[in-house]
C-alpha cells in the first residue's frame, strides 16, 4: 500500500462561516487539504517528458475532485482527483484521498490508471501515460467503485481507455485495473470522453459506466465551434456490471439519434429506474442548423440500462463563454450535475447557463415523477452580475436539498488577480425556498494552473455523511501561480 498523509496547508486564505442568516445553517467544521503536500507519483515519469512537445506539467498540482460516502459506515470517505496536471489535458495519475474518521484528515492511494501511476511491486501496468476524469461510487455493500480515462495526451487521439478499479476495503487497497472499453484510431476520427460511474445504492455488485464515443478531440471542442460542427457525434455509451466489477458488458450505444451529448451521469430511483443526464451540445441533420441546437436532457432505463429512451428535452442551453485576466476560464458550466432524493424518489439537476444574458447563473430544475417530466429552471446562485460555475447538487440523508457553486462576483479589472468564492445555498422544501448563500472559501483563481485556460476542474463534490451532515470536496488555486490542491469541509447542522 501506497499512503501520503495531506499535510496541513496555510498558503490560501478562507472566508469560513455561515451567512448572516438561517439559524439552520449549516456550520462548517475545519478546512482539510485532502490532496497531498507533494505528488506521490513516479518523478520523473519515466514515460513521458515534463515537457512533452513544448507542452507543461505542473507538478504537485490537484484539479477535479469527486466524492463519495460508505453507506455502510460514514466516516468512511473516499475522493478522488487528477495529480500533476498537464497543461494541455490529463494528469500524471487520479489519486484517491481516503478517510475512516469522516473527512477530518485523509491519506493517498491509487488505481494505476496511467504508465506514470505505475507501482512497480505489481504486475499491472498500463502503457497510457496519462489519465483524466476521476469518478468513484460506492455500491450498497459498501464497494467502491473508481473509473478513470488512460490517454496518450489531451487531444484524446490515439489510443485511449475506460477502465475501472474495485476496493472493498474503503480505499486502502485497489484491484487492478479492468477495460470497460478501449480503442486505438490514430487519426483521432473516434475518441472516448467524460466518463463516469454509478454504483447500484440499493444492491451489491452493479454498477454503470457511462461516455461519449465521438470523432475529433474532445477537449479541443470549444462550446461555440460545437454548434456548427453538425457533421460529428458524441453517442453516450453504457456498460454495467453485475459481478462487483470483475467484468463488464459489451459497450452499447444509449442512442443512435445524431446529438453530441456531453456530461453523461446515470442516478438510480429508489424503484430501481436509471437517469442518465446529459449536455446536447448540438443537434442537426449534416447540413443544417437546428434552432434547438442545445438543450439540456434525460435518458431512462427501466431495465437495468439495456435499453433507453430517446433524449427528452429538459430545458434549453445558453451558457455563455467565462473569461478573466484575457484567459479563458475553464470550469464546469454546461455540464450537468444530478441527485435524487432516496426517500421521495424526487430528483434535481443543476447546470450553468446564461439565460440570456453575459453572466452564467446557476439553475435548478426538479422532477417528482421519475424524470417524465420537469419544472422550468430556477436561478439557485445569488448574484446577477457575477459568473457562476462549478455547481454540484446533492440531497441530505435528512432530505434537505443543497447546491454548491463558485462565483467570480469580483471580477472587476481593477482588481488584481480572480477573486472567486465558493458557496452553499440550502433548501429545507425542495428548492421552493433557499437559505441565503453561505460561503465557505476564497481563493484568487489567477493562480491556477493554466490548462487551455485556468482550471480547478469541470466539477466538484458535495455529498452526505451521517444523519444531517454535508461534505464538500472541491478545488481551489493556491498562492502562487500555476498551484491548486483538492479541500474538504464537513458541514455540520
Amino acid at each position: 500500500m501506497r499512503f501520503v498523509v495531506a499535510a496541513a496547508f496555510t498558503a490560501v486564505l478562507f472566508a469560513l462561516g455561515s451567512s448572516e442568516a438561517l439559524a439552520a445553517d449549516y456550520v462548517p467544521g475545519p478546512t482539510i487539504v485532502a490532496s497531498p503536500p507533494t505528488s506521490p507519483l513516479l518523478d520523473p515519469c519515466p514515460f513521458q517528458p515534463e515537457i512533452a512537445g513544448g507542452e507543461e506539467n505542473f507538478k504537485d498540482t490537484e484539479v477535479e475532485p469527486l466524492v463519495a460516502v460508505n453507506p455502510l459506515n460514514p466516516d468512511n470517505v473516499i475522493g478522488v482527483f487528477q495529480e500533476d496536471r498537464w497543461a494541455g489535458g490529463g494528469a500524471h495519475g487520479l489519486l484517491a484521498a481516503v478517510s475512516f474518521n469522516g473527512g477530518s484528515s485523509y491519506a493517498n492511494d491509487w488505481p494505476e490508471f496511467s504508465a506514470c501511476s505505475d507501482n512497480p511491486e505489481t504486475a499491472h501496468f498500463e502503457h497510457l501515460p496519462r489519465a483524466t476524469d476521476p469518478w468513484v461510487s460506492f455500491d450498497a455493500a459498501g464497494r467502491a467503485y473508481q473509473v478513470g480515462l488512460p490517454i496518450i495526451d489531451g487531444s484524446l487521439a490515439g489510443e485511449s481507455a475506460v477502465t475501472t478499479s474495485t476496493s472493498d476495503d474503503g480505499g486502502l487497497t485497489w484491484t487492478d485495473p479492468v477495460d470497460v472499453t478501449r480503442q486505438d484510431d490514430p487519426a483521432g476520427a473516434i475518441f472516448l470522453d467524460k466518463e463516469s460511474i454509478t454504483a447500484d445504492p440499493y444492491h451489491a455488485g452493479r454498477a454503470w459506466a457511462t461516455w461519449i464515443q465521438g470523432n475529433l478531440p474532445g477537449e479541443n471542442i470549444s462550446f461555440s465551434k460545437l454548434q456548427h460542427a453538425f457533421s460529428y457525434r458524441g453517442t453516450p455509451m453504457i456498460s454495467f456490471t453485475t459481478d462487483a466489477g470483475a467484468t463488464w458488458s459489451a459497450p452499447r450505444a444509449m442512442t443512435n439519434a445524431n446529438i453530441y451529448a456531453q456530461g453523461n451521469q446515470i442516478v438510480v430511483l429508489p424503484d430501481g429506474t436509471l437517469l442518465d443526464t446529459q449536455a446536447i451540445l448540438f443537434k442537426g441533420a449534416g447540413v443544417q442548423p437546428n434552432s434547438n441546437a442545445t438543450y439540456m436532457a434525460v435518458m431512462r432505463s427501466t431495465d437495468g440500462g439495456r435499453h433507453w429512451s430517446a433524449p427528452a428535452k429538459i430545458a434549453p442551453l445558453g451558457t455563455v463563454p467565462e473569461s478573466a485576466d484575457g484567459q479563458p476560464l475553464r470550469v464546469g458550466d454546461y455540464l450537468p450535475d444530478i441527485a435524487v432524493d432516496a426517500a421521495s424518489g424526487n430528483v434535481y439537476m443543476t447546470w450553468a447557463d446564461g439565460l440570456g444574458t453575459k453572466t452564467n447563473k446557476i439553475v435548478l430544475t426538479r422532477s417528482t415523477d421519475g424524470g417524465q417530466h420537469w419544472s422550468a429552471p430556477v436561478v439557485v446562485s445569488h448574484d446577477d452580475d457575477a459568473q457562476s460555475f462549478n455547481d454540484a447538487v446533492t440531497v441530505g440523508n435528512d432530505g434537505e436539498l443543497a447546491v454548491l457553486y463558485y462565483d467570480d462576483a469580483r471580477n472587476d479589472d481593477a482588481v488584481p488577480g480572480i477573486p472567486t468564492d465558493v458557496y452553499l445555498r440550502h433548501s429545507p422544501d425542495g428548492g421552493k425556498t433557499w437559505s441565503d448563500p453561505q460561503p465557505l472559501a476564497s481563493f484568487d483563481f489567477a493562480n491556477a494552473p493554466i490548462a487551455r485556460g485556468y482550471f480547478v476542474g469541470d466539477y466538484q463534490g458535495l455529498t452526505p455523511i451521517g444523519d444531517n451532515d454535508l461534505l464538500a470536496f472541491f478545488g481551489v488555486a493556491g498562492d502562487t501561480p500555476n498551484s491548486s490542491n483538492v479541500l474538504s469541509i464537513r458541514l455540520k447542522r
